[in-house]
């Protein structure tokens, strides 16, 4: 019913086929493996950028609550505070008008 022969030509090409595979497996590991490196070494620089980026805006807003404290209080709180900075440091600061 069914030839139980097949063509040499049939043959000679699924053999090349698989061995075109079996050829290209080592290329394609190296391509998936390049590829997938490449991604986690993006997605580091991308979180160390985020994090510098959050860092910044952390100290800016310390900066600003900072400033807006110095601002709040009265100019006679500040140089009295000022002054006794400068006992405990040791500096001899003359007051302005002397």
């Amino acid at each position: 019913m069914f030839p139980t022969s097949v063509n040499n030509q049939i043959t000679d090409s699924v053999s090349q086929a698989n061995l075109k595979v079996l050829g290209d497996a080592p290329a394609m590991s190296m391509g998936s493996l390049f590829v997938a490196t490449s991604q986690a070494l993006a997605n580091a620089a991308h979180n160390a950028t985020t994090l510098q980026q959050q860092n910044v805006t952390t100290s800016q807003a310390a900066n600003v609550q900072g400033v807006s404290t110095l601002y709040s209080l009265s100019t006679g709180t500040t140089g009295t505070g000022t002054t006794k900075i400068d006992k405990v440091v040791g500096l001899n600061v003359l007051p302005l008008g002397m």
